[in-house]
């Protein structure tokens, strides 16, 4: 009867974050809830169709990106975003090495912090094939610190009395993922998302670098290694949304289906969680994450309001 009735709510909150509504922090609880509940008999199919859900997910996001407005963000957010993603994983490596924690994990969360939260996590996670707690612990961490941040960030704004210029730069280095961006910069005023909004549509760009990077080294110790193509596929729509720009209305749509499926993907991976993988994971990991967006946050403050 209880197998019955954990198959009946798997399949019920999987066909639920099909709704558009429902949001990737939202899938993520709810997977980790039914995981904390549930013994999932489901695992290998939610590990296995998780990665090719996000897979194409990342392929269709590039639809949502426009190559010229990227390139041609001001040398400020350039200058800001080269320091961050440099300092985050400099730092990155020396917590690591500090508190001793998963090499996945650390990588992952860096990722996050240093880029755009959890679509970076999710491409990361695409090139080191870690285990799926890993890609939870780090979206988990994460989103906990979106949420603060798109809390009190106004409010610190303003006590510094940021410009909107300002604070637009900040809010696009400091905080992870872009909707938390837009939402802590809409909140603070229109000329502060324009500039929020196109510091982190170049920040993101810095994830193919970074795949294309750790994929190299993860090759070296990883004889299983295959080689992200979807990078290839993220990279060719975007280039078909930037030159072809009349299909804005079909993109529009099918970076909406993307974004969709990265929630669901994000429900299939939240349910693999256990007490053990929590327990494995400890305070550590999660004062590691903490740690790195406290100095970042710090970091992007001080040089906005003393260079900019």
């Amino acid at each position: 009867m209880k197998q019955m009735i954990a198959r009946i709510v798997y399949f019920g909150l999987l066909l639920f974050t099909f709704f558009p509504f429902v949001e990737s922090s939202v899938a993520l609880l709810l997977g980790i809830g039914y995981g904390l509940i549930f013994q999932n008999e489901f695992g290998e199919i939610s590990k296995r169709y998780s990665k090719k859900l996000l897979n194409i997910a990342i392929i269709g996001l590039g639809l949502g990106l426009n190559l010229h407005e990227a390139v041609s963000v001001s040398k400020d957010g350039f200058f800001l975003t080269f320091i961050s993603v440099l300092s985050v994983f400099t730092l990155g490596f020396v917590f690591y090495r500090l508190l001793k924690i998963n090499k996945n994990t650390s990588l992952l969360i860096t990722s996050g912090t240093a880029i755009c939260g959890g679509s970076a996590i999710a491409t990361i996670s695409s090139v080191l094939q870690p285990k799926a707690n890993q890609i939870t612990i780090a979206m988990a961490v994460v989103f906990v610190l979106n949420a603060i941040a798109l809390m009190v960030f106004p409010f610190i704004g303003h006590y510094f009395q940021l410009s909107q210029y300002q604070f637009g730069l900040w809010s696009a280095i400091a905080i992870h993922d872009t909707s938390s961006v837009v939402g802590a910069a809409k909140q603070y005023g229109e000329q502060a998302l324009e500039v929020a909004t196109t510091v982190k549509l170049s920040r993101t760009l810095w994830i193919f670098p970074l795949a294309l990077l750790i994929g190299y080294f993860n090759k070296k110790e990883n004889s299983s290694y295959k080689f992200p193509y979807f990078i290839i596929g993220f990279i060719a729509t975007m280039l078909i949304a930037t030159y072809f720009p009349q299909g804005e209305k079909v993109y529009h749509i099918l970076q909406g289906i993307s974004k969709q499926l990265m929630v669901v993907a994000l429900f299939m991976i939240g349910s693999l969680i256990n007490l053990q993988s929590i327990k494995q994971a400890g305070f550590k990991t999660l004062s590691y994450g903490i740690l790195l967006w406290i100095f970042i946050s710090i970091l992007s403050l001080v040089l906005v309001l003393n260079y900019f």
